[in-house]
């Protein structure tokens, strides 16, 4: 049977103690990702209590982090989603991305209408990929692929 929860606070304990033993067995999210049988994204998202992982992925990520029965019925169960709390993000990394769409966020919307019309883009039917590249100028550059489907608003 399919359960759901209403309160992250059991996720985030288990996001703690599943990157604490990712820390000490010195995996990567990739290795990870390829027990599980899952994309990369999806996986890390999931260790972090964003999705449920399927039965099979849960054991093994389970098992490859050295977690117990209950940790494998909480990655299964479906998430309160939502891993930022309420305000301006404080993490460096998370600022630059609400940054950019303080910047590019009405610009986004205004191309993704002009070229589809009215709706949204999907997170739930939804790819995410990040690739380091060399950057001809010097240096590396962060290629983030999001890939999202598209929901035209349906009058009714």
């Amino acid at each position: 049977m399919v359960h759901a929860q209403f309160d992250n606070s059991a996720r985030q304990q288990l996001a703690v103690a599943a990157v604490e033993a990712k820390t000490r067995r010195d995996l990567s999210w990739q290795q990870i990702a390829d027990a599980a049988g899952l994309s990369v994204a999806f996986v890390t998202a999931a260790v972090l209590g964003q999705h449920a992982l399927p039965e099979s992925a849960a054991k093994a990520v389970a098992e490859l982090l050295g977690l117990d029965d209950d940790a494998v019925m909480l990655l299964e169960t479906i998430p309160t989603r939502g891993s930022i709390p309420g305000g301006i993000p404080t993490d460096p990394t998370i600022y630059r991305f609400y940054e950019m769409l303080q910047v590019y966020g009405t610009t986004l919307k205004a191309l993704v209408h002009e070229q589809f019309g009215d709706g949204i883009i999907s997170a739930i039917n939804f790819k995410l990929d990040v690739k380091k590249v060399a950057d001809p100028e010097g240096g590396e550059r962060a290629v983030i692929t999001l890939d999202g489907k598209y929901l035209p608003t349906k009058p009714f």
